[in-house]
């Protein structure tokens, strides 16, 4: 089998399908007619009804395909429930709602037909209690200059169009705004994500040229606050149908429910006369390390409300495949083990840090993101009786982790002096240091470098074990998900103004500080000559960081300190052709390995210029505290007997 670049240029039009060689989907359903092709089978939807419902991918042409089985009324178009985003923020509550009608009859295709609209899987309600012809009519279209061009885009009509004719874009915008564009992937026909960079020096992309989960965010952020929706849309479904094929390594398969990293559009010959374009996921059997991503399934998630909130576009949420995906991460991530923690345990380099680099355990970026992902879900879950114990689940664990987290995670002066005094081999359920931290753990940096009105949630906590290290992405989605109490987010804010010259330097913003040296560097990372002090993941300064940080400090009423950085970032990253991460203590150099045309360089700096120019549009994407979970209390809902805790202790000096 010969494989053929997408950028190939060819006169024969190649059909589509997932690339599954030698491996089985989650939802692939071995009952089925043996003369179904299984690459074309995207199988049952047995997580949600009883009956299963196989369809299928297009044969020939994006547009033309034949279900397994279809209405016999034919092809229709999907009853959408949109309403303008604006206007529903200040309603739409946190707690699970009813989405899905429980007695409403679903069908599952693939629709045909050329031309717009081109989606792989479509779900087709009828209810017997909705008003479809009101429904149609409720709908808000906008037809704008999409990528892809060919689907009208759905959603906030009213504010993003103003939020386009605002004011004049810089040069820098234009710039960037073509890169992203031309870092487009194209398959059948239609956008499904951005290449990680697109430097046309490189002569080893390695895996640079793959669709990554992670790297897409600020990319579909990006094109939503743009009022284009299609990519995002068609994003989220690909990804969806890659979820869960048995990828292994040495004969060792994930669990269900896990997310590929990365995808490539290949082109395959399958003969002289025909071609055909597949989706070749990477779950991280081929990634450096071969670690599999942690982060990849929550970020999933978080895109999947930001996608309904920026579009209105709510029946993304409902379909029957989008919530048994969501359920399947959800039960992967909630799975009980032998950990005692409601926080999150992960290997080394399953999240953007995806090196060693001693994060293993339960790192502060995972936590933030599993946060934000279950609160996503509980939002956007149905709710009836196969969904009940799984929001129970949900609920209990928010709140058992964000009392974890702030009451643990969190350093300041105060908290340093309580360390710096900790009695060790304590025995009682009464015990002050109850992870068995050892004074002599706290670095001699950190007595000298927090300031006196300013705090962070430390990297890691482990039994005996403390990182102390200043991880920024942890620490600013600990306050765009309000994991973090008011008070915590404001003073990470406070350490970051404090400690200016430390984080952002030359360039926002430091992944995390300070670098690991010497001895230490050697045992932590292996020698890693790509994580040597101040560089990548060691120390570096990551500009995608950039849009993370505008989002926090707009939910914390800090414009200056976002514009501050944005300011900064617009100087060098044009000059510099937007690199991945820059080097030294202060982030004076672009990055010894750094690729050049960083996708998520580019979409993080425009995700930032468009948010700070609407700032409204901020709140549709962060959380406010959900002081519900502060009233319950996991250690109480025991049948042991065992109900006394510190929680209640704790709310007196940190939950207020």
């Amino acid at each position: 089998m010969n494989i053929i670049r997408i950028l190939t240029k060819s006169t024969m039009k190649p059909t589509c399908r997932i690339f599954l060689s030698h491996r089985n989907s989650l939802f692939f359903n071995t009952n089925y007619q043996s003369n179904i092709d299984p690459l074309r089978v995207l199988g049952s939807l047995r997580g949600i009804h009883n009956t299963h419902k196989a369809f299928r991918l297009p044969g020939s042409g994006f547009g033309q395909s034949k279900a397994i089985t279809r209405p016999n009324d034919g092809f229709g178009s999907l009853p959408s429930r949109v309403v303008l985003a604006l206007s529903r923020v200040a309603s739409y509550s946190t707690t699970v709602e009813t989405r899905v009608n429980d007695k409403s009859f679903e069908r599952i295709y693939v629709q045909g037909g050329a031309g717009v609209n081109l989606k792989p899987l479509v779900v087709e309600r009828i209810d017997n209690d909705e008003n479809v012809i009101g429904e149609e009519e409720s709908r808000i279209e906008v037809n704008g200059d999409g990528v892809g061009g060919g689907q009208a885009n759905v959603g906030n009509s009213e504010g993003l169009s103003e939020s386009k004719v605002a004011r004049e874009e810089s040069e820098a915008e234009k710039v960037a705004w073509t890169l992203l564009r031309e870092a487009v992937v194209m398959y059948c026909g239609s956008p499904v994500g951005t290449v990680a960079a697109n430097d046309p020096g490189d002569k080893q992309p390695l895996n640079y040229d793959q669709v990554f989960l992670r790297d897409f965010v600020p990319s579909a952020l990006t094109f939503l606050l743009k009022g284009e929706g299609e990519i995002v849309r068609n994003f989220l479904l690909h990804t969806l149908q890659l979820q869960s094929w048995e990828k292994t390594v040495d004969c060792y398969s994930p669990g269900q429910g896990l997310m590929p990293a990365s995808f490539k559009v290949r082109t395959v010959a399958l003969d002289e006369n025909k071609n055909e374009e597949v989706l070749d996921p990477d779950f991280g059997e081929s990634a450096i390390g071969r670690v599999a991503p942690v982060d990849s399934g929550l970020w999933w998630i978080i895109l999947l409300r930001a996608y309904g909130k920026l579009t209105g576009d709510y029946a993304l949420q409902e379909r029957v495949d989008v919530q048994t995906g969501l359920k399947m991460i959800l039960n992967l991530c909630l799975t009980d083990g032998f950990d005692m923690f409601p926080s999150l345990l992960v290997t080394d380099g399953s999240c953007m840090i995806d090196r060693r680099m001693g994060i293993h355990g339960h790192p502060l970026e995972i936590q933030a993101l599993f946060y934000s992902a279950l609160r996503c879900s509980r939002e956007m879950l149905a709710v009836n009786e196969g969904s009940n114990n799984l929001v129970r689940a949900i609920n209990n664990r928010l709140s058992a982790l964000s009392f974890h987290i702030r009451e643990y995670y969190w350093v300041d002066m105060k908290k340093i002096n309580e360390i710096y005094r900790y009695k060790t081999e304590e025995y009682s359920m009464d015990a002050i240091n109850k992870f068995n931290i050892y004074p002599e753990q706290i670095p001699s940096w950190l007595m000298d470098w927090i300031p006196e009105k300013g705090g962070y949630m430390m990297g890691n906590l482990q039994p005996a074990h403390m990182d102390f290290r200043f991880f920024t992405l942890g620490n600013l989605w600990s306050i765009v998900s309000s994991l973090g109490t008011p008070k915590q987010n404001t003073a990470i804010l406070n350490l970051i103004e404090a400690k200016w010259d430390d984080i952002v330097g030359h360039m926002p913003l430091k992944i995390g500080y300070p670098a690991v040296e010497n001895e230490e560097w050697r045992i932590i990372t292996g020698s890693d000559p790509k994580n040597t002090p101040w560089s990548y993941h060691n120390g570096g300064s990551w500009p995608t960081l950039l849009w993370q940080f505008t989002l926090a400090c707009i939910k914390m009423g800090r414009l200056e300190l976002a514009q501050k950085a944005v300011a900064l970032a617009e100087k060098r990253l044009p000059l510099d052709r937007w690199p991945e991460y820059y080097d030294t203590r202060t982030g004076k150099f672009i990055g010894k390995q750094a690729r050049l045309y960083q996708t998520w360089t580019i979409a993080g700096f425009l995700a930032s210029k468009m948010l700070l120019e609407n700032p409204e549009m901020a709140s549709l994407l962060f959380w406010e505290e959900d002081y519900e979970l502060l009233e319950i209390c996991v250690c109480a809902l025991s049948k042991s007997g065992r109900k006394k805790c510190s929680r209640f202790a704790a709310k007196s000096q940190i939950l207020v």
